[in-house]
């Protein structure tokens, strides 16, 4: 039945083109004698239809002419139609002179390729408009009544995209730039500038705000939102270029606004040509590679053409994900996925000696504050900590050149054993530190969007259940990044350090949390008061605000706008030998045993021993 359909459909554009060949050199006569043809001429001309229409056929047919779909009709096909015209004049003028048959005026070989070109075209151009909706778009009645913010190449490419859609109806675009104002995009005008779009809304019934703004600032894109929300209008959005630049997504997979468009920053700009340098070719080896950060430090190495990326994780199910995703997303990339975990000193040593990586990623670790600070703090420690000593000392024994520590800034002044864990993780890092062999580099960074039991994939449940929605104090306040920023930036202080850094990140300004839930809430739809936010108190462990520097700590700028270094206090030469007696007691350590050893190395720690 498909192959009937294509040759029923081959048929008739083929039959379409020999019965335009036919019209156009009847039309040709016609008007070459103002529709007045002398009989002698209409002989002529009716009499050499039965040779020129076969010879205008088989032309057509060499040249592919319906090898094409219509409704995809294109400038190549066009070119292909203007090129058949032509030779099939040529082969008919020199049909004429060679075997002298008269009555054919001249003007009606300048005549016939034109018309034929624009029946042929023409035919294809309305098919296609048809199948597209354009034809039949008088009426909008069921359409969505929309705007586009922005009329630069995005936007652009947006309307050329969707703009066929009979679900939109697109008013118009609204942009800041004056030189683009009044103009057209795809039949589209321009109406004016941003701050327009509340009296726009409300003169033109608009329902819908697409935001195309994708290389904006955030301030510009955070703006049109705020606009949008004064309009009453929903807002939704083009994918980032970050995306983009993925091939996850098309420019016209639109998407409703996310709590990242609030929160995000300006795209980071990595030093590339350092970064291709140090990574491509090389094995890199990844801890956590199935977690949050650990899979986003993986598809932003793959960027980089290395020879392979070595995946320890101790999940089986979040070391499968990743696996899959590599398999289905980057199949070019060679990896080679391990269960592992971090404290098995042994294992560890096969697999940096197997692979020999240039390069390690270290972000595997318990992270989640409350739970590992009641009944949990000696897991943590081996994990965090013995977990990273370990990995270190595989990487200082295979040779590897940089070994980068996925810190926090609950690593500074802590006050739950997450946090001192990490610090503790730190220090380690720092003792391992020598003149030569592994350099070892620690970056520090803030809450991360929608990682793993972050507090954004908390409220949309909360938010979807219709409340409440639960917030520990109305004071509280974190700083906020995306996943890509902060595995991009991950990378970038691998790429700048030296040996011994302690990297801090900008973190922008911290936001509330009453505030996050506040966005979040009305981001979902709901106005003020229909969702209620309900306050809980602080959990174990946990800080109302967090810092990015201890007490004793002063930082360094770096060539990086978005990086600094904390010059943090030196480590005791004693920390690794009696940090190791520690760590080598049999058993699990009651929680304040636990608290009071972290307190001999961490007298900034706050926690309660």
């Amino acid at each position: 039945m498909i192959r009937l359909s294509t040759w029923l459909r081959t048929f008739l554009a083929f039959a379409h083109d020999a019965a335009a060949a036919a019209l156009a050199w009847v039309l040709a006569f016609y008007l070459r004698f103002n529709f007045d043809v002398p009989p002698e001429f209409t002989a002529s001309m009716a009499h050499k239809l039965w040779w020129i229409v076969p010879l205008q056929a088989v032309i057509c047919w060499r040249l592919s002419l319906y090898r094409g779909f219509w409704r995809y009709a294109s400038l190549t096909d066009f070119r292909r139609m203007v090129a058949a015209a032509l030779f099939g004049t040529m082969a008919i003028a020199l049909a004429v002179v060679v075997f002298q048959l008269h009555l054919v005026p001249r003007s009606v070989f300048i005549l016939y390729p034109v018309l034929l070109t624009a029946m042929m075209g023409g035919s294809r151009i309305a098919y296609r408009a048809w199948k597209e909706g354009h034809l039949g778009r008088l009426r909008y009645d069921n359409a969505t009544r929309a705007v586009v913010l922005g009329a630069g190449t995005a936007g652009a490419r947006f309307l050329a995209d969707v703009g066929r859609n009979q679900d939109w109806q697109f008013i118009g675009l609204l942009d800041d730039d004056p030189a683009k104002q009044g103009r057209e995009i795809h039949g589209v005008k321009v109406l004016g500038p941003l701050n327009r779009l509340p009296e726009i809304a409300e003169r033109l019934g608009v329902e819908q705000a697409v935001i195309a703004m994708p290389g904006q600032t955030h301030a510009v894109r955070r703006r049109a939102l705020d606009l949008c929300r004064q309009a009453s209008v929903s807002a939704m959005t083009v994918p980032s270029y970050e995306d983009l630049a993925s091939g996850r997504v098309r420019l016209s997979t639109i998407r409703q606004v996310e709590v990242d468009d609030l929160l995000g920053r300006d795209p980071v700009k990595l030093d590339d040509t350092g970064l291709r340098q140090w990574l491509s070719g090389a094995v890199v080896l990844v801890t956590g590679a199935g977690g949050s950060i650990g899979s986003e430090l993986c598809r932003q190495i793959a960027r980089y053409a290395p020879a392979r990326i070595v995946l320890v994780e101790a999940s089986e199910f979040a070391l499968y994900g990743i696996e899959q995703e590599f398999s289905e997303r980057l199949p070019t990339v060679p990896i080679v996925c391990v269960l592992a975990d971090v404290k098995n000193a042994v294992h560890m040593k096969e697999i940096m000696a197997a692979h020999r990586p240039a390069a390690v990623f270290h972000a595997a670790a318990y992270k989640h504050v409350p739970l590992v600070e009641t009944g949990n703090a000696w897991e943590a420690i081996r994990n965090n900590v013995e977990g990273t000593w370990r990995t270190a000392i595989a990487a200082r024994e295979a040779g590897v050149a940089k070994f980068v520590l996925v810190s926090t800034d609950k690593a500074v002044n802590p006050t739950s054993v997450m946090g001192a864990s990490k610090r503790l993780a730190e220090m380690v890092c720092q003792s391992l530190q020598q003149p030569e062999g592994t350099r070892f580099l620690m970056v520090r960074f803030g809450n991360v969007l929608g990682s793993t039991g972050s507090v954004v994939p908390k409220f949309r449940r909360q938010i979807a259940d219709g409340g409440p929605v639960t917030v520990t104090d109305p004071e509280m306040t974190r700083y906020f990044m995306s996943i890509p920023e902060a595995a991009q930036l991950v990378l970038q202080a691998g790429l700048m350090g030296a040996g011994g850094e302690i990297f801090v990140l900008d973190m922008g300004e911290p936001v509330k949390i009453v505030d996050l839930a506040r966005d979040m809430i009305r981001l979902s739809g709901f106005g003020d008061g229909e969702i209620r936010i309900t306050f809980t108190g602080l959990r174990p462990g946990e800080k109302l605000y967090e810092e990015l520097l201890a007490d004793g700590e002063a930082t360094l700028p770096t060539p990086h706008p978005r990086l600094r270094i904390a010059r943090s206090r030196a480590v005791s030469a004693e920390l690794l030998t009696e940090l190791g007696q520690w760590l080598d007691t049999v058993g699990a350590r009651p929680d304040e045993a636990v608290r009071a050893g972290l307190l001999r190395w961490i007298p900034e720690y706050l926690g309660k021993a």
